[in-house]
């Protein structure tokens, strides 16, 4: 509620000619850009849904993916990551195209929890890659052998998918706490 001294305000109508009874004025937080339902919350789930997209097809381009844990690891969190962004994207154009807010804290903390939970799989998945790429390439000299540079496209595709998230959860997170 504002402060008088701050923000001058009207005192509240009278109620049955008493003052007594009027319910405070509430002042409402605007939208901040990134949160879900605001055109640049829309652009940072397609670039989730892009990044990981482009992850799953260039890992599963290799015949040999299946035989690392890792690499399967990889596999199913960015699938679920791009699962995750396509159903929040559309939500999103939803809420764009009638022009309404997603400030429901039911569904904020949905997102919240959802971006928490993708990130961390998605963020461990390209870690533990990363480190297998780089045991193939640098300490095993296999690259010839091994699909060394989808391995690496594929993290980093990862990685790229995982910094997308972030902001998302750190936009959701911070709306819940200003509650």
């Amino acid at each position: 509620m504002s402060r008088p001294a701050v923000h001058p305000v009207e005192p509240p109508p009278l109620i049955d000619g008493r003052n007594d009874a009027a319910p405070p004025r509430r002042v409402r937080m605007k939208d901040v850009q990134g949160m879900p339902g605001t055109p640049v919350g829309l652009f940072l789930r397609l670039c989730q849904f892009i990044f990981a997209v482009v992850s799953v097809s260039v890992m599963s381009t290799t015949s040999d993916f299946p035989s690392v844990t890792a690499f399967r690891y990889l596999v199913a969190a960015v699938g679920l990551q791009s699962l995750w962004s396509l159903s929040l994207a559309m939500i999103d154009v939803h809420a764009l195209c009638v022009k309404r807010s997603l400030r429901n804290p039911a569904l904020v903390t949905m997102y919240a929890v959802g971006d928490g939970v993708t990130s961390t799989l998605t963020f461990a998945a390209a870690c533990s890659c990363a480190g297998i790429t780089v045991l193939i390439s640098n300490d095993l000299n296999k690259c010839g052998v091994n699909h060394c540079k989808r391995f690496m496209s594929a993290t980093a595709m990862a990685f790229l998918s995982w910094f997308a998230v972030s902001p998302s959860f750190f936009f959701n997170f911070w709306s819940l706490a200003s509650r």
